[in-house]
């Protein structure tokens, strides 16, 4: 064997070594619970791949907004003062119309570019790369500026392209199993209602036909009257178990903000008062049951406000 052949050798072994590395990663990522978590977890990745001090991930809403953007390298205080996701008017756009790979070594001098908001970090260089499967759009990998201070060269650019095709297929699933459980709490609300119809209904249809008994024959009595109200506690607490079975379920899939704005829908709250909520929009970091308290009590604390504004 030649040296030449030596060194080809050598080359493929530490592609496929860097692959199985990516690929790894990747599944890694596609393990997580939810979507946003999925995304977050390959942004990690993607960063750490090519070194970058700042990575993003955007996945387009299908009306040329995003629906998802997240970040790597920006604290959220920063985030914060940006105070809005990009609108698709320059390169990160610009990467999702073409759907084709960008790397810029200086944004600002390029002609599609239009500058950066108020308090956003500066940036030099861009690496851009969309994270698709044929015709089907899934997100956007942006990375901005190595941590060595050098452009973005044809070797970060294969491997994100790599790794891009691989987050493909983890957004993909992470999807699907999004819907699959939108689908089995559809199923298990139509559950609950056969069941409320079934059970609940007829229980309270059997105490009312009770008690109408015992006022049509004028048979009224204290223990008559005990054990429908006994027979109605019992039916509360049906009712409030398959509502926390249902709620539990809903806690399980909405991010800190999505819930408190649910909380504020359920107020009545007078043109007088303006509300913000200023939460984290992922998901919380314990347990449903746990969650649902929270949410109960910052219910009655807005509710408390409310009443006396």
């Amino acid at each position: 064997m030649t040296t030449t052949d030596q060194d080809n050798a050598k080359d493929v072994h530490i592609i496929l070594a860097s692959l199985k590395e990516i690929a790894e990663a990747v599944m890694y990522a596609a393990e997580a619970g939810t979507l946003e978590e999925v995304l977050q977890r390959i942004i990690q990745v993607t960063q750490q791949v090519v070194r970058a001090k700042y990575a993003a991930l955007g996945v387009p809403d299908g009306s040329g907004s995003l629906k998802y953007f997240k970040t790597e390298g920006m604290t959220e205080e920063q985030m914060h003062a940006i105070g809005h996701y990009p609108v698709g008017n320059g390169l990160l756009g610009l990467i999702m119309r073409e759907r084709e790979p960008l790397r810029v070594s200086e944004m600002q001098k390029h002609p599609r570019s239009v500058g950066f908001p108020e308090h956003h970090p500066k940036m030099t260089n861009l690496l851009g790369v969309p994270i698709q499967t044929g015709a089907q759009l899934f997100g956007m990998l942006y990375l901005c500026d190595r941590v060595d201070g050098l452009p973005f060269d044809e070797q970060d650019q294969w491997w994100v392209e790599a790794l891009a095709g691989y987050a493909a297929l983890a957004i993909a699933g992470a999807q699907l199993s999004e819907q699959h459980q939108r689908l089995t709490l559809l199923e298990e609300r139509d559950r609950v209602g056969m069941e409320l119809h079934d059970g609940v209904i007829q229980s309270l249809y059997a105490i009312g036909m009770h008690l109408q008994l015992m006022r049509l024959s004028n048979s009224i009595t204290e223990s008559g009257v005990d054990d429908s109200i006994r027979n109605l506690d019992q039916v509360i607490e049906d009712i409030r178990g398959y509502i926390l079975n249902l709620k539990t379920s809903t806690y399980q899939q909405k991010t800190i903000k999505a819930c408190l704005e649910d909380v504020m829908a359920r107020l009545y709250i007078p043109e007088t008062l303006s509300v913000q909520i200023d939460a984290p929009d992922r998901l919380p970091p314990f347990s449903a049951p746990v969650f649902e308290a929270v949410c109960q009590i910052a219910q009655e604390a807005a509710s408390n406000v409310v009443r006396h504004a």
